[in-house]
């Protein structure tokens, strides 16, 4: 089968890929890589997430699916009070994400790691996410239900996500589940939308 870049271990050969992205008012300098999503640059609907919303507030935040890290890399940047946890199957995009860290400067507030490697119990106030929509419908679902669920009371999720993909139909299935889901923004065939956790029992 071929190699995904949400494959844990990909076999194509790592070659490291340098890239600059202005984010928020900051200039960052990252590497990306062979094997993982988006190598060399930033991709259309990370681009629109950046353009059409604001940085989040202090909190912990979470970077769901994050490559090489430049969501929760942007956010750590951008927002000094914010600690940002960064998850993805993809071995080589945790340790890009990693290395990306040390050389911005903010290792001590971002780590990158598998979800396996994630301590169970840990809330966040925000989960931002390019999804890997391409993983499955099924895949998908289990995989925001299960992290969503980590949302502390009042905790929000900021998701983008292809309007030919199933940006809308992923905004009504949240909204069935208990998230309530509002569309933020909609460009270049992409949605940025919102979705809140009130407080339970």
């Amino acid at each position: 089968m071929d190699d995904h870049y949400f494959s844990a271990d990909p076999s194509v050969p790592f070659k490291r890929a340098p890239l600059s992205a202005s984010v928020w008012g900051h200039e960052l300098q990252l590497v990306s890589g062979s094997g993982v999503f988006a190598q060399g640059r930033v991709d259309i609907g990370t681009s629109v997430l950046f353009r059409e919303t604001p940085p989040p507030g202090p909190g912990r935040i979470l970077d769901l699916g994050c490559g090489f890290g430049v969501i929760g890399l942007a956010i750590a940047v951008a927002v000094p009070e914010a600690t940002v946890t960064a998850v993805d199957v993809n071995e080589r995009a945790v340790l890009l994400a990693n290395e990306n860290a040390v050389s911005l400067g903010v290792a001590d507030r971002f780590v990158a790691a598998t979800p396996d490697a994630v301590p169970d119990g840990t809330t966040y106030d925000e989960i931002w996410s390019n999804p890997p929509i391409r993983i499955g419908k099924e895949a998908l679902h289990e995989l925001l239900l299960t992290w969503f669920a980590r949302l502390a009371p009042g905790g929000r999720a900021v998701l983008v996500v292809g309007k030919n993909l199933g940006g809308d139909s992923l905004q009504r299935w949240l909204g069935e589940r208990g998230y309530p889901t509002d569309r933020l923004a909609s460009a270049k065939g992409f949605r940025v939308l919102e979705s809140r956790r009130g407080s339970r029992d």
